[in-house]
């Protein structure tokens, strides 16, 4: 029998078939033709059109003389033409660079350079940005055949006119052949995307995803958040991160609506919520922010609830308990650059709807199990590798492995030997995993607070934060103490309509919520919280303003104090050590 089923190898092999994402667009314009593949504005285009231009944009490529495995950079918002560009440029052979639109002109330039891009795509909004760049970049290369060929894009809905160089993205469509037959992808481990990472705890580097890896979580993100068919999906996730945590090709394998936003205000999330009958929409827990805080003549009555999945950061119960009465019904994921975006999700159980809403809140603040098609996720001691005991409180490292973990950081193979250890990646995170199998974050590494021996979770002390009737955003990060080593320090941003409200309101309030050890020593107010493009809350640069606070502490000895409840329940505290 085992000599029978070889001798069938050759016939399996030459059916074979690499997995890569762009095969859901062809699927897509066979089945789902006459469907509404994508809506900006006043712009409405098929999926038989969105295949046909995304056919003409790759011969064009192609015609350019881009070659397998060149990179093709972006600069873009949700718009039409960043969507394409997820099917177009691996279609043909190429690997698609998103570049983060808040970034500065040196950044981009950076990323210009080490990618070396033979395209770069500039959307009219980011002409000036991009012209700079592009200025850093001359003067930085060694050779002018390292500069890219550039492309402007003009806003389909409203052309303007904006040109950086001779060819314009439409022209390309236009001129293209909408018979192209796509590259034909080799090995399905050949690279699709090359994503920089956010740079929040070090220098941003370059994440270099798989067809293979795209595929799979593509696939378990559908099925985990149980996205079903003909699904209208409002883009307030920036493509540009994680490929839009590979919706960008989830969308079609469903058959879906794009629905395009260039800029997140209250008003243009509700009005296209209200106009196109949105039921999915992906971001970052500062999306919550601006639907809460929108003006009563933005928002609009949702009738059938809103699927939203968030991740980029753990969003506070509190918040989640106050987005839900809206209409929104929310699910959370956890993930990271390298692992091609979300790779846990909290999966809902039916039993938890017998449960009281503050603690289904806490329970959707999960971050929950594996997606499916990732091989193992755990948190481990990171000097032994030991798995930490499912009890909800040992801590350690979050751990990752499977397919849809990157390949690797791009020309830095230091850094990628790092990144893993035994066969794991090493996500960062500092986590949990409680009785049921769940995990939860509480904190990043470099995050977790070690005041006088014992482990401070920011993430605990921000949940109880946001509690407070009149935060709208809260960061704590560690302080240096004279005697505990570190301290909380806490910045705080006030809602809108906040009355009066005072350090020691927020002390006092804490001192009533938390161990008095956990309680900030320091409340900054602040009118926004420093954030990435993506949502995430820039600590270090809270860091070192709290670093400067030690200096006027230290200063004055009479500052130095001891609080001597707070001695009492750290000696408490180390005691249990």
């Amino acid at each position: 029998m085992g000599t029978e089923m070889m001798n069938m190898l050759p016939k399996c092999e030459a059916n074979y078939a690499a997995l890569t994402p762009t095969t859901f667009l062809k699927r897509a314009a066979s089945f789902y033709a006459d469907r509404t593949s994508l809506i900006y504005e006043g712009t409405r285009f098929t999926w038989r059109q969105t295949y046909d231009r995304c056919s003409r944009l790759a011969s064009s490529l192609v015609c350019l003389n881009i070659l397998n495995h060149d990179v093709v950079s972006v600069l873009a918002p949700n718009v039409p033409a960043m969507y394409e560009m997820h099917f177009a440029v691996p279609m043909a052979g190429a690997v698609l660079n998103t570049i983060n639109t808040r970034l500065d002109a040196k950044n981009i330039a950076s990323i210009l350079k080490h990618s070396g891009a033979k395209v770069f795509f500039v959307d009219y909004q980011f002409v000036p940005v991009a012209s700079e760049a592009l200025r850093i970049l001359m003067n930085t290369s060694a050779e002018p055949s390292m500069m890219p060929l550039v492309i402007v894009i003009d806003d389909i809905d409203s052309p303007t006119g904006v040109r950086l160089g001779e060819l314009e993205y439409e022209q390309l469509i236009h001129k293209g052949n909408p018979r192209f037959v796509p590259v034909d992808v080799a090995d399905e481990w050949d690279p699709i995307a090359l994503n920089y990472t956010s740079g929040t705890t070090s220098e941003p580097k370059g994440v270099v995803y798989s067809h293979r890896g795209a595929y799979l979580s593509t696939l378990s993100l559908l099925l985990g958040w149980e996205m079903g068919s003909e699904p209208v999906y409002l883009w307030t996730l920036p493509m540009f991160h994680c490929n839009g945590w590979t919706f960008t090709w989830g969308v079609a394998a469903r058959g879906g609506t794009n629905v395009c936003l260039r800029n997140t205000t209250a008003y243009d999330i509700y009005r296209n919520i209200r106009r196109h009958h949105v039921t999915h929409m992906c971001c970052a827990p500062i999306i919550f922010n601006i639907l809460l805080e929108a003006k009563p003549h933005e928002r609009c009555r949702i009738t059938n609830p809103i699927q939203i999945l968030t991740g980029g950061a753990p969003p506070p119960a509190p918040l989640l308990g106050k987005i839900e009465p809206l209409g929104f019904k929310v699910t959370h994921a956890y993930g990271l650059t390298e692992a091609t975006g979300p790779a846990l999700v909290c999966e809902w159980q039916a039993k938890w709807n017998k449960l009281a809403k503050e603690e289904q809140s806490k329970l959707k603040a999960r971050q929950g199990i594996g997606i499916l098609t990732l091989a193992e996720v755990d948190v481990k001691e990171l000097d032994t590798m030991a798995s930490v005991p499912h009890d909800g409180k040992t801590m350690g490292e979050i751990v990752l492995r499977g397919s849809s973990i990157m390949k690797g950081y791009f020309k830095d193979k230091e850094a990628t030997n790092k990144a893993f250890k035994k066969g794991w990646f090493l996500t960062g995170d500092v986590g949990v995993i409680h009785p049921d199998g769940y995990l939860e974050i509480k904190d990043r590494s470099k995050d977790v607070i070690i005041s006088g021996g014992e482990n401070i979770s920011s993430v605990e002390l921000e949940s109880v934060l946001y509690r407070h009737p009149q935060v709208l955003e809260a960061a704590v990060v560690a302080m240096p103490h004279p005697r505990w080593g570190e301290s909380p320090c806490a910045f705080v941003a006030l809602r809108s309509d906040s009355t009066t409200v005072t350090e020691g309101d927020i002390i006092a309030y804490c001192r009533k919520n938390l161990p008095r050890f956990m309680v900030p020593k320091k409340v900054e107010f602040v009118a926004e919280l420093p954030k990435t493009a993506t949502g995430k809350i820039q600590k270090f640069e809270l860091r070192a303003k709290a670093k400067a606070f030690n200096v006027v502490v230290s200063s004055d000895t009479q500052q130095q104090v001891i609080d001597p409840h707070y001695n009492e329940e750290h000696i408490l505290a180390l005691s249990r050590l």
